[in-house]
């Protein structure tokens, strides 16, 4: 049964303490609730899926609170990530990065909510995604959450009952794995916006 969560220093402790033994919660971001497991956790990035009904190969962005988790967590941030982030992180842009080691790129980026960030300072980086079923409307409050996930509610933990959640434009997508950079995703930051910082790839008539 899933259970509601305060967003107290309590509630957001005993959220992150469900984390840390492999559970996967569910909480309030700048757009939207998301649904999280702990960044690193293979096993409940399967959970994520199937509770998500998505597909496999499909990439889940990861949630951090500052820079230095990104570099900890083993992904580079060159110049251009760290004039994009010093001028919209936290906010609506997800930086996809490489890996130091050559691995696999990740989406990374810093939620401008209040809760979302106390979550991830307590439990670390997040593998995290909209609270909803793949396909079905995204989830603004802790009830639409529970509803959302009624039929596989026995694989999320808890849901944080942060309020309601303000809804609002995607993030803005930029690929920094590539020079130029990539515009994948116009979201909430226009084009025009994102090559006043960075070097674009031009787009294709």
């Amino acid at each position: 049964m899933t259970e509601i969560l305060p967003a107290t220093p309590e509630g957001l402790a005993a959220a992150a303490e469900l984390m840390a033994e492999g559970h996967l919660v569910a909480f309030p971001t700048d757009t939207v609730y998301g649904v999280a497991c702990a960044f690193g956790r293979d096993e409940q990035r399967s959970d994520l899926v199937k509770l998500k009904g998505r597909p496999e190969d499909k990439p889940i962005p990861v949630l951090v609170a500052e820079t230095s988790q990104v570099t900890a967590a083993g992904y580079v941030l060159d110049e251009r990530a760290r004039r994009l982030a010093g001028r919209w992180w936290p906010g609506p842009l997800t930086l996809v990065l490489p890996a130091s080691d050559g691995g696999e790129a990740l989406g990374f980026r810093v939620p401008a909510h209040d809760v979302a960030l106390a979550l991830i300072r307590l439990a670390g980086p997040l593998l995290a995604t909209s609270a909803n079923r793949s396909g079905e409307p995204e989830t603004l409050g802790a009830d639409e959450v529970q509803i959302a996930f009624a039929v596989h509610g026995d694989l999320l933990a808890a849901v944080i009952d942060g309020g309601p959640a303000p809804g609002g434009t995607a993030s803005t997508v930029v690929d920094l794995t590539a020079e130029p950079a990539r515009l994948l995703r116009e979201g909430a930051i226009s084009r025009q916006a994102v090559a006043e910082v960075v070097d674009l790839e031009p787009t294709i008539d």
